[in-house]
């Protein structure tokens, strides 16, 4: 049964969006310092984070660039990470698919984790919004995210060194993740893949250039994937 809608969608995703600048400060601040660290000057740092806009997936490649791995490979990795945002996409798809284009395309920019985790929960909330409603509340919850990346990553470039061992800024990155996807693993697919990227994950971790994290994308998919599947295949029968 449809739910009340709230008044304004918009301000809802807002007020959303909120506590993950709890996370996304520290995270932004951390890459800020290793891009600094990496020998990336301000403004290659500022465009990496604004036109990139993933978070993880610029830490992956900012680790290969490090590395001197090939262009390929550092493409093909961020790519690899990344892949999740078409899956993401798909979803939205029926819910914002009706949109103007320029909608549609500012949408698919700013889809991220954050956005998307909240959106499934509140689309299927409230599937009685209107395409609006949904748009509002979409931007609603990066309107705080997407500038507060950007401004820490500033902040830790600027600061660079100077930010003690000790506030230990890399538990942002896991706890992020752990907070939007805990919720989602909802089903039996969405656990096997999770269990199998993790296992394969460690076990390739020596893998050079990060090629492991690929393979254990991959391999995660269509696991999950496959009992899907099975499970459609139960229920017919």
């Amino acid at each position: 049964m449809a739910r009340t809608k709230p008044k304004n969608t918009y301000y809802l995703g807002l007020r959303d969006g909120l506590p993950f600048l709890l996370v996304t400060g520290p995270f932004g601040l951390l890459f800020g310092v290793v891009a600094a660290e990496a020998g990336l000057t301000t403004p290659q740092a500022l465009a990496f984070s604004t036109v990139v806009f993933a978070g993880a997936a610029q830490f992956a490649a900012l680790q290969l660039m490090v590395e001197n791995a090939p262009v390929l490979i550092i493409v093909a990795t961020a790519l690899a990470v990344n892949l999740r945002m078409a899956m993401y996409s798909a979803w939205l798809a029926p819910w914002l698919g009706a949109a103007p284009l320029w909608q549609r395309a500012l949408a698919g920019y700013l889809n991220v984790d954050q956005s998307f985790a909240c959106s499934a929960m509140r689309f299927e909330q409230y599937p009685d919004w209107t395409v609006s409603q949904r748009l509002g509340f979409f931007f609603g919850v990066v309107t705080p995210i997407a500038p507060f990346w950007v401004a820490m990553t500033a902040l830790g470039l600027w600061l660079g060194e100077g930010i003690p061992d000790w506030l230990a800024l890399d538990f942002a990155l896991p706890i992020c993740f752990l907070a939007m996807i805990g919720p989602m693993m909802r089903t039996l697919a969405h656990l096997a893949a999770a269990f199998t990227s993790v296992v394969l994950a460690l076990v390739l971790a020596g893998v050079p250039y990060n090629l492991g994290l690929l393979v254990a994308a991959l391999v995660a998919m269509m696991v999950g994937a496959q009992v899907e599947l099975w499970q459609a295949r139960r229920v017919q029968t």
